[in-house]
């Protein structure tokens, strides 16, 4: 029987450091094994390297990031998201839900008169989130009426729904308290939160119907902007 590999077979095979046929490789076996270990460390250090820069890209939340509570939604285009996904930039978000005929459309008018006290700059690294309180009913196409209706800029406005526990514990988080009547409408509060790029709360607002100062303020300083200034 012939053996798996002759003379000549052997002397084909490359050599994993240099390249060319073992026979005519003048490193020593040693020395070859020595640059292959060296070149799988090397290979090992880059990966890890890499991967630890990519977690400290990614960065680890802050421990009073509203971010820790997981959230899905989805939007008035019916795109599922989750909450944390607004990491990155500054936001707004309050609760309302479509049917509301007085304290809701209160809260937009206060949103859209206090992105009007930002610079033109900073008001383009905002975003807002509108949460519904009333799943049952807030289904995507009400949501997209209101925006459709109020002519909201859904580029950074979402209008969004989640199922009822979500409901409770993102409001419970943000400190908005709300009741269902009897009649099916809600009572509650009507609180702007301003959240930083990492989901901490900078401040928070019950007034309506104009904007603020100090919210303003403060949004102003977490948008980057020496000032705020009238459109």
């Amino acid at each position: 029987m012939k053996p798996m590999h002759d003379h000549a077979e052997r002397d084909a095979l490359p050599c994993l450091c240099c390249g060319s046929n073992v026979a005519r490789c003048e490193g020593a076996p040693m020395p070859r094994l020595r640059s292959i270990l060296r070149f799988v460390a090397l290979c090992a250090m880059l990966f890890g390297l890499g991967f630890a820069c990519a977690r400290a890209g990614a960065g680890e939340l802050p421990r009073d990031s509203t971010y820790h509570l997981a959230v899905p939604l989805v939007d008035q285009d019916g795109r599922a998201f989750a909450f944390a996904d607004g990491r990155g930039r500054a936001r707004i978000v309050s609760m309302f839900y479509t049917s509301c005929k007085y304290v809701c459309p209160l809260i937009i008018d206060t949103l859209l008169k206090t992105e009007r006290e930002l610079a033109p700059a900073g008001r383009e690294r905002l975003d807002v989130l509108l949460v519904s309180l009333d799943p049952d009913n807030d289904t995507p196409d009400a949501l997209k009426r209101i925006a459709d209706k109020r002519h909201l800029d859904t580029s950074r406005w979402r209008l969004a729904r989640t199922d009822a526990t979500h409901v409770r514990r993102l409001a419970a988080m943000l400190g908005i308290q709300y009741k269902q009547l009897e009649n099916r409408e809600f009572s509650h509060s009507s609180a702007l939160v301003l959240l930083d790029a990492d989901g901490r709360i900078l401040a928070r607002s019950d007034r309506l119907g104009e904007a603020d100062p100090d919210f303003v303020a403060t949004a102003s300083r977490a948008l980057g902007d020496q000032a705020s200034a009238k459109r």
